[in-house]
């Protein structure tokens, strides 16, 4: 069986039975853009929090 597959029948798994289409959907849209956010750390590496602290300060307010 595939890992897609498997990811869809797991999460259809720990969904409630009343779930809807749309809850079905937006459930498998976070695990895609969770499962691509990962795959880009690892082949383009990440930031270090004080990096991003430093990018964001431009913009918050404290």
């Amino acid at each position: 069986m595939s890992k897609t597959k498997e990811k869809v029948k797991s999460l259809l798994n720990k969904l409630p039975d009343d779930c809807s289409i749309e809850d079905i959907q937006y459930h498998l849209y976070v695990i895609d853009k969770v499962c691509h956010g990962l795959e880009l750390a690892d082949t383009e590496g990440t930031i270090a929090q004080d990096e991003v602290e430093k990018h964001l300060s431009k913009w918050l307010i404290e």
